[in-house]
């Protein structure tokens, strides 16, 4: 696995050290989490964007939408 190398203030080195004593893991394994979730949700924000500027997509007029939510 390929290894990089970062600088972090130390406000969040400190942070880092307290999420992993908290979660009885290591500073990596916290690191690892955060990267994925931030990979997750830039995916989920990309394919919403495609979608928005998807001139085919039908777009649903917000009264319609809302009265769905509310059935």
């Amino acid at each position: 696995m390929p290894k990089i190398t970062v600088s972090l203030p130390e406000a969040y080195v400190d942070a880092l050290d307290s999420a992993a004593n908290h979660a009885r893991c290591s500073r990596t394994e916290i690191i690892h989490r955060a990267i994925e979730q931030h990979i997750e949700d830039f995916e989920d924000l990309s394919s919403c964007a495609e979608r928005l500027r998807d001139s085919g997509d039908p777009v649903l007029p917000w009264e319609k939408a809302k009265d769905g939510l509310l059935d």
